[in-house]
């Protein structure tokens, strides 16, 4: 079976269908930029360019977003222009795309690919998916259950939220030497272990390709650190997942709201 998934990041926009059996793409993504000012109009526009590049009309489409998402309610805006807070973005969607549109969290959509097809499968006790890019995603799992829209991208590092100083774009932003970034990187996972004690740490997004630049340079933290095996595609997986209620439940584990396929046919 294949779903439509889409993954909104501060930088670009991708899509493509995934087979839901294999947990992989059944085609070769397709990416836009990200607009600027990333506003609810102007993002929507582009995630239906992507929908349109494959020709995909009236079948389950799921979309992720960076930031809060509760019942399809998009309740926070980071890297994003703030008009998103509040928004019925599901609602949005769908109407735009005129197909059932399914909305969860950027990061826990990629969580919930890595714990079904790559690198937390199997994993019990806590478990911790970073995704680092333009922010710092995370998604929390414990013995294979969800807690959504965790956020640990915001917690304080140095006086500032972490994803300002640990994430891929505070790298290329001052310019850090792969040794250099990997010790705030390290200091940020040490906080996060204080705080939750996980036994695995995951780490997506694009960077998680190059992990053999980085992940080694590691050290004073005990749990075990490996970079995320659907490396930047797993946001897309994760987001076809939740729209075909693949992920568990997705309106309790996920904070994704299927829409009405009625919205299909308007």
């Amino acid at each position: 079976m294949n779903v439509f998934g889409v993954d909104i990041g501060g930088s670009g926009i991708k899509g493509a269908p995934v087979d839901l059996a294999r947990g992989d793409l059944s085609d070769d993504r397709f990416k836009v930029l990200t607009p600027h000012p990333a506003t609810p109009e102007s993002v929507v526009e582009s995630v239906r360019e992507v929908a349109d590049h494959f020709g995909w009309r009236g079948r389950p489409v799921g979309v992720t977003f960076p930031g809060v998402v509760t019942d399809g309610t998009t309740r926070t805006a980071a890297n994003v222009d703030n008009g998103w807070i509040g928004v019925d973005a599901a609602g949005m969607l769908s109407e735009e795309l005129r197909s059932p549109v399914t909305v969860v969290n950027d990061a826990d959509a990629a969580g919930i690919a890595e714990m079904t097809f790559g690198a937390g499968r199997g994993r019990r006790g806590t478990v911790i998916l970073l995704t680092f890019g333009t922010g710092i995603g995370s998604a929390v799992f414990t013995d294979g259950r969800l807690v959504p829209n965790t956020e640990l991208g915001h917690l304080e590092l140095d006086g500032v939220d972490a994803e300002k100083r640990a994430s891929t774009r505070a790298k290329e932003d001052h310019d850090l030497s792969w040794h250099h970034w990997a010790r705030r990187v390290e200091r940020y996972l040490a906080h996060v272990e204080m705080l939750f004690s996980p036994e695995l740490f995951v780490i997506g997004g694009g960077v998680s390709r190059k992990a053999e630049k980085f992940l080694p340079l590691i050290g004073h933290v005990r749990a075990e650190i490996v970079p995320a095996q659907l490396q930047n595609n797993a946001g897309i997986v994760g987001a076809a997942m939740a729209a075909a209620g693949k992920a568990g439940s997705p309106a309790a584990e996920t904070g994704a709201r299927p829409t009405s396929s009625a919205a299909a046919s308007d």
